[in-house]
């Protein structure tokens, strides 16, 4: 068995640019790092280009009995798996993932739930939304302009592996409100103000968009004018805001019939 020993090889060095965006561009390649994402992506039947394995990986057995991908294996020391992986302990498997082009595209149809996201940066803030999406019943997410990049390793981690059951998009949210209002399908913003309708007296639905804003700066003033309506969500206590990741589940699971 051969074994690619030294952090410094060249092929190593490839792949330890997938940690930035301009490597995932040039590369078109994003890596998944442990275990659980990659049995998530082998389920989802996802284009996997090539497995990294430490071949002492407490994870070899149940990956071989899952393996019914064509994919190539590449061995590498527990060396290269530390200077490859972002996290202190690697598990001692990676996979090389193609990214998707098509998710740029506006898909002809639009039925289904959608959370889009307005300028959400947190990583763990994305991932939360994402796994509760994923939980709900969604159809997809949408990342808006701003919002982090979906191939970023601390946003592919924190997804868990629910971007595998989801349609994940990179489209602009004008483009993508515009469209849901012409198949006449209601879109609901994030906002506080006097106008806004608390978010427990409109019912539930099928097919609608939600949005959420940044962490900041909430959702930005020209998609609030595109919605049906803008929600709220009363705070009862002393506390002076909610976190968007928790007010997007509970907005989620109100909404969705």
């Amino acid at each position: 068995m051969e074994i690619i020993q030294s952090p410094q090889n060249k092929q190593i060095k490839e792949w330890k640019k997938l940690s930035s965006k301009k490597g995932r561009l040039n590369q078109r390649l994003y890596m998944l790092d442990g275990w659980h994402l990659v049995k998530e992506a082998i389920r989802a039947n996802e284009n996997i280009q090539r497995f990294l394995i430490v071949p002492d990986s407490r994870y070899v057995d149940e990956f071989n009995e899952l393996n019914s991908t064509k994919a190539e294996i590449t061995y590498i020391s527990s060396e290269v798996a530390h200077a490859l992986s972002e996290t202190i302990s690697p598990q001692g498997i990676f996979a090389i993932m193609m990214t998707n082009e098509s998710r740029s595209m506006l898909p002809s149809n639009l039925s289904g739930a959608w959370l889009l996201l307005d300028g959400v940066q947190d990583p763990g803030n994305i991932g939360t939304m994402i796994r509760t999406a994923d939980a709900a019943g969604f159809r997809g997410v949408v990342f808006g302009n701003g919002t982090g990049d979906l191939y970023q390793p601390k946003v592919v981690r924190s997804m868990q592996g629910s971007q595998f059951h989801l349609e994940l998009l990179q489209v602009d949210l004008t483009l993508f409100i515009a469209e849901l209002k012409k198949k006449k399908i209601p879109t609901f913003g994030t906002e506080l103000n006097k106008d806004a309708k608390s978010y427990d007296e409109i019912g539930k639905y099928t097919d609608f968009g939600l949005i959420m804003g940044n962490e900041g700066n909430g959702v930005q003033p020209e998609h609030l004018k595109m919605t049906r309506h803008n929600l709220y969500i009363p705070i009862i206590g002393k506390a002076e805001s909610l976190n968007v990741a928790v007010a997007a589940g509970i907005l989620m699971y109100t909404l969705k019939k």
